[in-house]
């Protein structure tokens, strides 16, 4: 895919994910060592920055994106039907989009 196409797809994934409630019962809660609610944001914020820089991030937002991932990669797997892990499969998807998108990587 090209960056014009992703950016795309993750504007409008990111505008239903905008949509979706955060998981009930989960503000507070920790999973693998994180904090789910910093976590949602983060990653989401970088999301965000990426889209409004037009697909763009620097190298601050990709480390921090790619953090984020990490975090997801360790928390997805303990998460219980409780814990609404569609909503964490949704945003760790938008992640990786931006993650693998060809100036997902830019420096600056």
């Amino acid at each position: 895919m090209n960056n014009e196409t992703v950016l795309a797809t993750v504007s409008q994934l990111y505008q239903e994910f905008r949509q979706l409630p955060f998981p009930a019962g989960l503000a507070g809660a920790d999973r693998a060592g994180f904090d789910l609610v910093m976590l949602d944001s983060d990653t989401a914020g970088w999301v965000f920055t990426w889209i409004k820089n037009g697909g763009e991030l620097e190298a601050r937002g990709r480390t921090g994106l790619l953090r984020c991932i990490a975090r997801l990669d360790l928390v997805i797997p303990v998460l219980s039907e409780a814990d609404a892990p569609e909503y964490w499969h949704r945003l760790r998807e938008m992640a990786r989009l931006v993650a693998e998108s060809p100036h997902g990587h830019q420096v600056g």
